[in-house]
C-alpha cells in the first residue's frame, strides 16, 4: 500500500518537473516587452493562444507518460516535434518582432493538430 502510494507521488513528481522545465523553458525567452527585432512581446493574443496549446499538449504527454499509456520512444518522438515547433515559433516570432502573423500562426497551430492526433492514436494503441 504504501509502495504504491510512493510510486505514484514519483510518477507525479517527475510529471510535473517535466511541466514545469517546459514552462520555464517558455518563459525565459518572453520575459521582455518592447519593439525591436528578437524582443518578446508575451502579450500578444496569437502568441498567447500558440503558448496555451503548447502548455495543453505537455500536459497531455505528461500524463501519457504517467499512466504508461505512452511508450518512451513515442514520448521521444512527441517531444521532438514539440522541439521542432517551438523552434519555427521562436523563428517566426525573431522575424516580426515578437509577433506572429495570422498565417504563422495558422500553420503553427497546424502542426499541433498534427501532433495532437499523433498524441492521441500513440496513447490508445
Amino acid at each position: 500500500m504504501t509502495n504504491k502510494f510512493f510510486r505514484s507521488l514519483f510518477v507525479l513528481a517527475v510529471g510535473g518537473l517535466l511541466l514545469a522545465g517546459s514552462a520555464s523553458a517558455q518563459t525565459a525567452t518572453n520575459t521582455t516587452s518592447g519593439a525591436g527585432p528578437g524582443v518578446v512581446d508575451p502579450g500578444h493574443p496569437r502568441v498567447n493562444q500558440v503558448k496555451r496549446r503548447q502548455t495543453r499538449q505537455q500536459a497531455r504527454i505528461a500524463q501519457g507518460v504517467k499512466n504508461g499509456s505512452l511508450s518512451p520512444k513515442e514520448t521521444a518522438h512527441l517531444e521532438h516535434r514539440e522541439a521542432a515547433l517551438q523552434k519555427r515559433e521562436q523563428k517566426d516570432m525573431a522575424a516580426h518582432n515578437g509577433h506572429l502573423t495570422k498565417p504563422e500562426q495558422r500553420q503553427l497551430n497546424r502542426q499541433e493538430n498534427r501532433i495532437s492526433r499523433s498524441i492521441a492514436r500513440d496513447k490508445h494503441n
